[in-house]
């Protein structure tokens, strides 16, 4: 049973630009179980409850009232486009950015809130 090239050509296009738009659907890694959090991540994690959950959500990328946070420091670039450093995530959780307004912490606990948000 011969197979025409004229039918093979266009399943064979179909298949390789299926292949390359799902190879490029990647998913996020993970969020660290809260069973293996450090201390550290723990207090982080009890801040990021009072001072962040009410716009971010931890465990996704959808947005609440500001963007969702999972492998936010993971990605190459946040939602801003600039690049997920300790230096940046600091800058814009103390001094806010757009909407979101400043967050006063001190060391400590800003510390536990960047160590909370490399779990996710």
């Amino acid at each position: 049973m011969a197979v025409s090239i004229t039918v093979l050509t266009p399943a064979l296009v179909l298949a390789l630009v299926l292949g390359a738009a799902l190879a490029g659907c990647r998913s996020l890694p993970p969020s660290k179980p809260a069973a293996l959090w450090t201390p550290e991540e723990a207090r982080g994690a009890q801040l990021y409850q009072l001072k962040c959950a009410r716009c971010h959500y931890p465990t996704t990328t959808h947005g609440l009232h500001g963007p969702g946070l999972q492998a936010l420091t993971k990605v190459k670039s946040m939602p801003s486009g600039a690049p997920p450093t300790d230096e940046r995530l600091t800058q814009v959780i103390l001094h806010g950015r757009l909407e979101m307004p400043a967050t006063p912490l001190d060391d400590g606990q800003l510390s536990d809130l960047l160590a909370y948000l490399r779990t996710l």
